[in-house]
């Protein structure tokens, strides 16, 4: 049975050879899911390696958290902005996941994430998930949570408003956007927990900040730690 399945398998890939979601060019075999050139080439920050990296140091003005990280840099009008794109707004969510598995094992690497209890995805308004069918953040989730061995708690942080989306708009409209949307409807799940909140996309930093808050003000006693996918460059170099 395995041998028919390699032999499908082989088929298979002759005739609709996988691609890479970041250049499109042919996966050769060996390689999963990106090519060896576009992982090698990948914008990473590297700060998973870091206790204290640029993210944490943003974060902690805000938040009182004990890690921070972020996989990539968000690059405009580059190929990863476009891998991004393509499973936030058109269906891609696998690629989500993938990228997820991957982050997993640097923040695993690490060795400064081993004691999380839990992850919890930065959720989606019950209207625009529906409009969506799925949450990106949560699929990045489910990869980091499949590395590092623990669960994806989906229920316990809700967004309460149907705010618009934080691609438009200045800096200031952003937070006033955010404010007060997330809501803990499961405080005692959390409790006494370290969470690892996710999101995809760290910009100003004004949805994920909104969210720990929301965690943080009706939990009371938890630990919390964030990873994005991707942060803006300019976030941290804007004036160098």
């Amino acid at each position: 049975m395995s041998m028919l399945r390699r032999i499908l398998n082989d088929i298979r890939s002759l005739l609709f050879p996988a691609e890479c979601p970041v250049c499109g060019g042919d996966l050769c075999e060996g390689e999963h899911f990106i090519c060896t050139a576009c992982r090698f080439n990948a914008p990473l920050t590297g700060f998973c390696d870091e206790a204290a990296n640029p993210m944490t140091e943003r974060l902690a003005a805000l938040l009182p958290v004990v890690r921070a990280s972020a996989f990539l840099y968000f690059v405009n009008n580059g190929e990863w902005r476009r891998l991004i794109h393509k499973f936030k707004y058109h269906g891609q969510w696998r690629y989500a996941r993938k990228m997820g598995v991957w982050y997993g094992h640097a923040l695993k690497r690490s060795g400064l994430y081993d004691d999380v209890d839990v992850v919890v995805p930065v959720p989606l308004h019950l209207f625009k998930r529906l409009r969506r069918g799925y949450n990106q953040s949560e699929y990045i989730a489910e990869g980091i949570a499949s590395v590092l061995g623990v669960k994806v708690d989906r229920r316990s942080v809700v967004r309460r408003v149907n705010n618009p989306s934080q691609t438009r708009g200045d800096s200031a409209s952003r937070w006033d956007n955010v404010e007060g949307v997330f809501a803990v409807r499961r405080p005692e799940a959390l409790r006494g927990r370290h969470v690892l909140v996710v999101d995809d996309v760290f910009t100003t930093g004004a949805t994920v900040v909104s969210c720990g808050e929301a965690i943080l003000r009706e939990v009371g006693d938890v630990r919390l730690s964030v990873a994005t996918l991707a942060v803006s460059r300019n976030e941290f170099y804007l004036d160098r």
